[in-house]
């Protein structure tokens, strides 16, 4: 009788061993998945990242191309018909 229940304790342990095991394995698999997932997010923010610094280096470019003194005067001139003031039509004004 002793023996029989030895023998039991042993399959249930046995039992309790694979099903232990079989749950580990699957939680490796479920982190591996997880893992490679969050890995390919990242390349892709990654990608996003390089795309937005280019977009915003070409941007800084425009800007400084548009801002220039020489531009801001002539879209003056030409579009808005505005001129240098000579010297005596110059009024300063003191508080």
């Amino acid at each position: 009788m002793l023996d029989s229940v030895i023998e039991r304790a042993g399959y249930l342990l046995l039992a309790g061993l694979l099903l232990v095991c079989f749950a580990s394995a699957l939680a490796v698999v479920h982190v591996k998945h997880r893992e490679r997932r969050l890995v390919a997010e990242l390349s892709d923010l990654r990608e996003a990242r390089d795309r937005l610094d280019g977009e915003w280096s070409r941007l800084l470019l425009e800007e400084a191309t548009l801002t220039t003194h020489a531009r801001v005067e002539g879209k003056a001139r030409d579009e808005l018909g505005m001129v240098l003031p000579q010297a005596q039509e110059i009024a300063q004004v003191r508080p």
